[in-house]
């Protein structure tokens, strides 16, 4: 089984993440398992009205999307595998169930060697278009941070980077909270913010995890469930 992505990307100071934390971002390829969260959203969505038309047109890319609610129950799943490329890469999968609808958010994190380092490159959505690359860091207290920068938009051949004016920003924290109920939970929180428009999307909420075998035992390292396949794989960083 190989080392778990986020363990690669930052090295030593993996071991100062809060031992919850650790195992949660354990996951590698040919596990034979893959995660399951369950939880709920205190705040999730767009909380500017006038921008959620917006995001209405890029609904079906399952990345963005114009709900805002409170209170608002959702599910991950993790899936560690090698992509078609042999790169080593962790999909996950998020059902968020606002009322009356229930939006998909996905994503394909790989570990590359750019730079001369193990880097964290994130592909956004159903159809990878959206690639960003993710730098983390750990606090005094274990919890995880991580930054996305330098996005580019891959549309067919062409590759483009987004300027620093045009580009957003997500800022993600993620704990344990022993408090967090009877046998303590995960939290996360995430904004996703762009200059010249300020905070376009946010999530926070708590979750229980836990793993659970493959179905067959199935313990190749390429191995993703095909509901969990996106529309499109990319090579480009």
């Amino acid at each position: 089984m190989s080392t778990p992505i986020y363990e690669q990307a930052l090295g030593e100071d993996f071991r100062r993440l809060q031992p919850e934390l650790q195992d949660y971002f354990s996951l590698a390829p040919g596990s034979g398992q893959y995660g399951v969260g369950e939880g709920t959203f205190d705040v999730v969505g767009c909380r500017q009205a006038w921008l959620r038309p917006l995001l209405r047109l890029t609904g079906s890319e399952e990345a963005f999307f114009p709900e805002y609610g409170e209170g608002v129950p959702f599910r991950i799943e993790n899936h560690a595998h090698l992509d078609p490329f042999g790169r080593s890469s962790l999909t996950a999968r998020r059902e968020i169930r606002f009322p009356g609808r229930t939006r998909m958010f996905q994503d394909t994190t790989s570990i590359t060697g750019r730079h001369g380092r193990s880097q964290l490159v994130d592909y956004v959505g159903r159809y990878r278009r959206l690639v960003t690359d993710l730098n983390l860091s750990v606090t005094a207290d274990g919890k995880l941070r991580g930054v996305s920068e330098a996005s580019r938009l891959l549309l067919g051949p062409l590759r483009i980077p987004l300027p620093g004016a045009l580009d957003a920003k997500a800022y993600a924290e993620q704990w344990w909270d022993p408090a967090g109920g009877p046998a303590g939970k995960h939290r996360i929180q995430v904004k996703v913010i762009q200059p010249q428009i300020g905070l376009v999307l946010v999530y926070a909420g708590s979750f229980d995890y836990r793993l659970r075998p493959y179905a067959g035992g199935n313990r190749a390292q390429a191995f993703l469930p095909g509901y969990a396949q996106p529309d499109r794989w990319e090579n480009r960083v």
